[in-house]
């Protein structure tokens, strides 16, 4: 199994890469090594095969030319369905909104969507930190605040502990 799923994320570094415009110098953060931190953070933690795909892929249908279709192809439906729980819906202006409406769709779709989006935020965190970028801490602040106000009591991952001791830190 290991080896299938080897060649599947190998699979989705080289979609990512050939899709995704390359990241400026000005950028908030490199997004290819973003995608790929997210994904190495799974696949490092034995979340299963669709986890790790979608964490490197959790980007795509924002920030490249990757359609829903591709994915799905590609990946299967459920991939599909964990990366769509973690795009956002840019029609919701409102920074704050927009959060609660993609936290609430995660964990409307579950668990797994969920992890996705807390190993995401866990890599912003480390990221913004590392960078000191006040403005995007704050909005990881508020990730991490709507994650935990919607995520059901049921989630017992040890992902959402270590999300819960980075903003304990901060």
């Amino acid at each position: 199994m290991k080896i299938s799923l080897d060649i599947e994320l190998e699979k989705a570094v080289r979609i990512l890469a050939k899709y995704l415009l390359p990241s400026k110098e000005n950028s908030r953060k490199p997004i290819l090594m973003h995608d790929l931190r997210v994904g190495m953070h799974l696949y490092e933690n034995n979340y299963s095969h669709d986890i790790i795909l979608a964490g490197v892929l959790h980007d795509a249908l924002e920030f490249s030319e990757i359609t829903e279709q591709m994915i799905s192809e590609e990946f299967g439906e459920n991939v599909l369905r964990l990366v769509k729980a973690n795009s956002k819906d840019r029609s919701i202006e409102n920074s704050d909104e927009r959060i609660e409406e993609l936290i609430k769709r995660c964990a409307q779709t579950g668990e797994d969507a969920l992890i996705v989006k807390v190993a995401d935020t866990l890599d912003s965190f480390k990221y913004y930190t590392k960078t000191n970028n006040q403005s995007e801490l704050e909005y990881c602040r508020k990730t991490t605040g709507a994650i935990f106000k919607y995520k059901s009591e049921d989630y017992k991952d040890p992902i959402f502990e270590k999300l819960e001791e980075w903003i304990n830190k901060l």
